[in-house]
């Protein structure tokens, strides 16, 4: 065991509400505010030092849980339950170890303490193990950054054989044994991204489609967007559900983009596809493809990648297969991904990439990260509309992956009120320029940045 070790001495959590500015859409639910969970965690070293450390992050329940009979109300507040017995746990493990281990050995209990919260909430289904990690990544998020603050250093320089008790064969088998991290994960952030702004399903791409306007000083077109940040980077929310509607939407994207770039005078810009796991087969996606490329060539041939398209049960039979999308463009797993197991899996279906989220843990966005790097899939970080300090920690997370090429960011555009508190102490972040973030900045000791708190 290491001297570097810590064990966890105190957590606390709370939690922080926020109404969206405008409304978002996606996968056929409409989501208009938002419930933070916020954690802090005192941990100690093998000689006694201590030092706090914070995590925050949005409980998703609309992505995460797709109720069978439940409410919204119902799953977000089975979620917070769910929260605060992990919290008792956690506050109870004595081990030492890095926040690798020990989040590996917390998410041991994360099932066990799921099936707990749905019996004594008289759910009549099961809770989803998505659910599960989205609600316990604050509490990984604060072990991570406690580490770091403990010992004066960005936690993701902290990942090497130095630090860390076991080799990534612990984690993900025999190929990785005498790997660690520190292979997969840069010591310093990029110093900038390029901004993945999303287009959600209710979002207007021109003025006719604004029945009244919010005049609160923020763009409220696509084209008022493009102008305003120099955005480069568009990620379009389809349905999944109505061929011919996902290929009007992707047009008139790509028209309205058109128009704001020329009067920007740039001609290179990327989109990305997501489905939200919509589409009932493969061959909705082949056609997708043929009839945008037949429709608008130059639009079809911006897009970068295409995730989720369907269900996120991989063993769901009959099994879909994304083979032949993956070879006209890469096929991104992401609600499906929950474990390195699902990784595998969905190599076996075709799927060519994948998607990291903090909102999973990020000690398991880490493990990913690498096992896509040694599998050569491509790699793409999202941030479930994150704000804030979870926005902050998503954006650490893409900028410390060395082949993630840009971040999502979207909280700017619906929940911009509670940004406010973090963009006044780290603006180059918040502020989009020329379509980048300053990421660089997030090499403050911990997970790259300080409490704003």
């Amino acid at each position: 065991m290491k001297q570097t070790d810590i064990r966890i001495r105190e957590i606390k959590a709370w939690t922080e509400h926020f109404d969206y500015r405008t409304p978002m859409k996606f996968g056929g639910r409409v989501v208009d505010s938002v419930v933070i969970l916020n954690v802090s965690a005192q941990v100690e070293s093998r000689v006694g030092r201590s030092s706090v450390g914070f995590g925050s992050m949005t409980m998703g329940n609309a992505w995460a849980w797709i109720p069978q009979s439940a409410t919204g109300e119902q799953t977000l507040a089975a979620m917070l339950e769910f929260a605060q017995k992990l919290a008792a746990r956690v506050g109870q493990l004595s081990d030492f170890g890095h926040p690798l281990e020990l989040c590996r050995t917390i998410s041991e209990c994360y099932a066990e303490v799921a099936q707990e919260t749905a019996i004594e909430a008289g759910l009549a289904e099961d809770f989803p193990i998505l659910a599960a990690l989205v609600a316990a990544s604050p509490f990984e998020a604060a072990l991570f950054d406690a580490y770091g603050k403990l010992h004066g250093a960005d936690v993701f320089s902290l990942l090497g054989e130095d630090f860390v008790n076991s080799d990534l064969s612990a984690y993900l088998g025999a190929p990785f044994s005498g790997e660690y991290l520190d292979r997969y994960v840069l010591a310093r952030p990029k110093p900038f991204m390029p901004l993945y702004h999303l287009v959600g399903g209710l979002d207007p791409l021109v003025d006719a489609d604004i029945p009244q306007r919010l005049d609160d000083g923020l763009p409220e077109t696509l084209g008022e967007w493009i102008l305003a940040d120099g955005l480069t980077h568009l990620k379009i929310k389809l349905n999944g559900d109505n061929l011919e509607r996902d290929v009007e939407r992707f047009v008139r994207v790509e028209q309205a983009t058109k128009e704001a770039q020329t009067l920007r005078g740039v001609s290179n810009w990327v989109y990305s596809a997501d489905f939200n796991e919509r589409c009932p087969s493969e061959e909705y996606v082949l056609e997708w493809l043929t009839k945008t490329r037949e429709r608008t060539p130059e639009g079809a041939e911006r897009l970068q990648y295409i995730e989720q398209p369907t269900h996120r049960d991989l063993r769901r039979l009959p099994r879909i297969e994304m083979f032949r999308a993956a070879k006209i463009r890469p096929v991104v797993i992401d609600e499906s991904l929950v474990d390195f197991q699902t990784l595998l899996l969905a190599r076996e279906l075709g799927y060519s990439g994948v998607a990291l989220k903090a909102c999973k843990g990020l000690h398991e966005a880490l493990l990913m990260g690498a096992a896509a790097q040694k599998f050569d899939m491509f790699l793409c970080v999202q941030d479930l509309t994150c704000p804030g300090a979870s926005f902050l920690l998503s954006a650490s997370l893409a900028a410390h992956i060395p082949t993630v090429a840009a971040i999502e960011g979207n909280a700017r555009q619906y929940c911009p009120t509670a940004n406010t508190t973090w963009a006044a102490r780290y603006p180059t972040m918040f502020g989009v320029s020329e379509g980048r973030i300053q990421t660089g900045v997030l090499h403050e000791p911990g997970v790259g940045f300080e409490f704003a708190g």
